[in-house]
């Protein structure tokens, strides 16, 4: 098991990344702003980043810190990471997997089972604590379809089967993901899932939220000597990591979706947290990814008993669960990889 180390997030556009012997420094406009010690920190995440510089780069390689670097609305741009490391017969199994058919139906299934069961737990869990305040026979309809997709899913006999269904149950829980948005109606609204970009404030949220999560589960899978790049649901596409997107289908309701509402709901997150384009892109300012990152951080720290596993870990090491889940099957140790479900 891998331990939850810290992530830095560098918000700031004019930040640039530099190395003091084995501190990592922050300077804005030439002036130091933030230092922190290499041997605490596990991954850097920058968004709209000034640059970093050759030795603070090689002192990331050489400390295994992964540096990642994203653009204003939080799409992955480029990662700068170390030599690879790993199971070479773990990759083996998983390149021979990919090209396999029927594999990739089973584990691609199990994934998007665990992504539909994920969505009507929000659903039905926005019934139980808010049935007074929601529209609760859209919200009920909206699970009882996901349930029918759910059953569906037994049927699979191609890729293209499984992504129609994913793409049904989509469609019906963003349909009615907006009566869950309980407070600030006017500021925050969605109807359908929309990106590259979000053109409103809800789904530049989701759409941060995701970014985030993709980058977690992206080191889950390489701290366990998987590519991220080789899928069984999306395929091969270059600059495009497969894996990680298959892993986070399940994991996005649970992690981005509630946690995106609790921000709207507590108020924690405004309209004037965000800033809307010309073009009507929306996107958050910088001052509300603190507030994101913040509360993504916390979350991450909680305790939850995993379904599968039955051992209480933080939220944060989910992924990594699931990784080395996902490599257990691709070893034979289990007969089928095991989504995470909430409960």
């Amino acid at each position: 098991m891998r331990k939850l180390l810290n992530t830095l997030y560098v918000t700031n556009p004019n930040s640039y990344l530099a190395r003091d012997g084995e501190t990592i420094l922050i300077r804005v406009d030439d002036e130091v702003r933030f230092k922190i010690p290499a041997l605490n920190l596990e991954s850097i995440v920058c968004f709209g980043y000034q640059g970093a510089s050759p030795a603070l780069m090689r002192l990331c390689v050489e400390k295994g810190i992964t540096i990642a670097f994203m653009n204003e609305y939080g799409r992955f741009l480029a990662r700068v990471t170390g030599p690879v490391k790993g199971n070479v017969l773990l990759r083996r199994a998983q390149f021979k997997l990919s090209d396999d058919e029927e594999a990739c139906l089973s584990i691609a299934t199990n994934m998007i089972a665990g992504k539909i069961a994920n969505s009507r737990y929000v659903l039905n869990r926005a019934i139980r604590d808010h049935g007074d305040k929601v529209e609760q026979e859209a919200i009920r309809t909206a699970a009882d379809y996901l349930s029918n997709c759910y059953k569906r899913l037994k049927a699979s006999k191609s890729l293209d089967y499984i992504r129609g269904v994913e793409g049904d149950a989509a469609v019906s829980y963003f349909q009615v993901l907006d009566h869950l948005i309980l407070q600030q109606k006017e500021d925050f609204h969605i109807k359908n899932r929309n990106r590259r970009p979000p053109m409103d404030r809800f789904n530049a949220l989701i759409s941060f939220l995701y970014s985030m999560l993709g980058f977690d589960v992206t080191s889950a899978l390489e701290a366990v000597g998987l590519d991220p790049a080789v899928g069984f649901l999306h395929r091969d596409r270059s600059g495009r990591n497969s894996l990680s997107l298959d892993l986070m289908e399940e994991l996005r309701p649970y992690f981005a979706d509630r946690l995106a509402l609790s921000l709207i709901n507590r108020r924690q997150i405004t309209e004037n947290d965000f800033t809307v384009k010309e073009t009507g892109a929306v996107l958050l300012n910088e001052n509300a990814r603190k507030i994101v990152m913040s509360a993504w951080q916390k979350r991450k720290q909680e305790e939850i008993e995993h379904p599968f596993i039955k051992e209480k870990i933080a939220v944060g090491l989910i992924p990594y669960v699931q990784a080395l889940l996902l490599a257990r099957y691709l070893r034979k140790d289990i007969e089928e990889y095991p989504p995470f479900l909430c409960k």
